[in-house]
């Protein structure tokens, strides 16, 4: 697909959403459950929609409420709730929304002291921090974000005990409960006012910001950051991290330097992305437009999305890494730099990563441990320990604390920006030109996604091939070394297909929300090379969906 002509551009005011409007919709609205996209619909990342399609409204947001709070009862759940929100214009009232469910169900809430915004990582860290060394009246969470999504997007997602994204047993539990109370008009959802809700009993308030940022120095070495003189600029993108910037920088005396503190709910501030449309993407090179234009300023520069789970980093001498780079430079930092790990602490990678990471980790000596795409597949690992870090090829990631413990189970954007400052202290290099070395080591990967046409049956069909369905016996000039319908590393499906070679791979999946497939490629060879194998790739995946059809 060709990119939109407004691509890194100022946005236009004809982009802008009308917030009246949206807000309206969000309260006049009501979904109609015969039609499938206005029904709840919980995919990697939760619960996403609008309200001016009828997809994300008030009515999503209390029956999902109250579904959580039946599964809390099923399950025995009975600690604090951590219930954080990111600057979009739906999660404020969906805020209060929940709030109203959960206090009419007797929940303990926790909110921000200052009702301030709460990124995804610091409510998965909160979590953990109250749960840890306890075995009963467990702590759980709730998320108001849909993430990287345009500005009329609203999210809904739930946080179990583990801090992380909830598993898709969870999920599908909590999906079918609120179709259900959509059904029957939310009958059975218990309500209490607003008014009520901030004045009860189990409505507390807790201070994300103090205790997230007094615990960072257990992640990172805030001590060679400051003693290096790294100068650091920080985009919070309009999102939730906004305030989180400058108390760090406070709290730790480091070089750091909030580029812009504007919260707008419109996001007006934001260059357009790729299609012509506002997201706040930090991997996306037309996004991240006003940050890689100030690079000159400062050592490394790192963004966030709104809910401050993704990171993107900037560097002097490589502008905008992309995220496998950056993955394999943290990687190949980390595992040398955190002697306190357990040996045995593997590397985390979804099946669409980049093979630099297969070739880093065996480099360190660490096991692979390849999962398929969904954070939520890190969690237990990052718990537990056996894993040292989890990471996606959409520029999601978390690892552990320098002890060896756990620090979030669900992606945290600051810790991997913050990590960028550290590295380039340690290493007397910014993380692009560690990323040099690496390929002159390893070899230089061109990876790249591209999107296909698809039917819903088409897709369906996708999800489900088997290797056997694959008959070609070649991809780009290479022989086909393995076909892949499920993960290496915990054989769980992937939705689709990997197609391997020596040099190169591809992996086909069906889009969750649109009538496409993506595929990502990638060639260890040469960017022709990798042409190649896309080009290959989809005809090879429309040969085996025709037949099996």
């Amino acid at each position: 697909m060709s990119d939109n002509p407004l691509a890194g551009k100022p946005a236009p005011y004809a982009l802008l959403v009308d917030l009246p409007k949206l807000l309206t919709a969000y309260y006049s609205q009501q979904p109609d459950v015969a039609i499938s996209t206005q029904r709840v619909a919980f995919g990697t990342s939760g619960h996403r929609g609008s309200a001016l399609h009828a997809s994300f409204n008030e009515w999503h947001v209390l029956a999902i409420s109250q579904a959580i709070c039946d599964y809390r009862k099923l399950k025995g759940i009975d600690g604090p709730l951590f219930l954080g929100i990111d600057t979009h214009a739906l999660s404020t009232p969906a805020r209060a929304s929940a709030l109203e469910v959960l206090a009419a169900n007797g929940v303990e809430v926790m909110l921000d002291v200052h009702d301030d915004y709460t990124p995804t990582p610091v409510v998965s860290h909160a979590i953990l921090s109250y749960n840890r060394g306890r075995s009963e009246h467990l702590a759980d969470g709730i998320l108001i974000t849909p993430s990287h999504n345009p500005p009329e997007d609203g999210g809904f997602k739930y946080n179990p005990t583990n801090g992380g994204p909830a598993d898709t047993d969870v999920t599908k539990w909590i999906e079918n409960a609120a179709n259900d109370y959509l059904k029957a008009g939310l009958k059975g959802v218990a309500r209490v006012t607003l008014a009520q809700a901030l004045q009860a009993a189990t409505t507390h308030r807790h201070d994300y910001i103090t205790t997230y940022v007094e615990d960072l120095q257990q992640v990172i070495d805030f001590e060679a950051i400051r003693a290096g003189g790294v100068r650091m600029g920080a985009d919070p993108l309009g999102g939730a991290g906004v305030h989180y910037w400058g108390r760090i920088a406070e709290r730790y005396g480091i070089d750091l330097t909030v580029v812009n503190a504007e919260v707008d709910a419109t996001f007006r501030f934001m260059p357009v992305d790729w299609d012509g449309r506002i997201r706040m993407d930090p991997s996306s090179r037309y996004v991240m437009q006003n940050l890689i234009g100030l690079r000159e300023r400062f050592d490394v520069a790192f963004g966030c999305d709104a809910d401050h789970d993704r990171h993107g980093i900037v560097t002097r001498s490589s502008g905008l890494l992309p995220p496998n780079h950056y993955l394999a430079v943290a990687i190949h930092y980390l595992f040398q730099h955190r002697p306190q790990w357990g040996a045995n602490a593997a590397v985390g990678k979804t099946v669409v990563s980049s093979q630099m990471i297969d070739r880093v980790a065996a480099s360190l000596g660490r096991r692979l441990y390849e999962v398929p795409v969904g954070f939520k597949w890190f969690v237990d690992g990052l718990l537990d320990g056996s894993l040292g870090f989890g990471g996606e090829e959409s520029a999601g990631a978390s690892f552990l604390r320098r002890d060896g413990s756990v620090w979030s189970t669900d992606k945290d954007g600051l810790i991997p920006s913050l990590l960028s400052a550290e590295i380039t202290a340690k290493l007397g290099r910014d993380p692009g030109e560690v990323y040099r070395e690496l390929t002159s080591k390893f070899g230089e990967s061109a990876y790249d996604r591209v999107d296909a046409p698809a039917t819903p049956e088409q897709k369906a069909r996708l999800g489900k091939l088997a290797p056997e369905q694959v008959h070609s016996t070649e991809l780009a000039g290479e022989k086909i070394t393995q076909i892949l319908s499920h993960a290496p590393g915990n054989g769980k499906a992937i939705g689709g297909l990997k197609v391997m070679t020596e040099n190169g791979w591809f992996a086909a999946r069906p889009s969750g929300t649109e009538n496409i497939y993506k595929i990502y490629a990638e060639s260890m060879n040469s960017p022709d090379h990798l042409q190649r194998i896309l080009a290959e790739a989809q005809s090879l995946v429309d040969a085996a969906l025709s037949a099996a059809s």
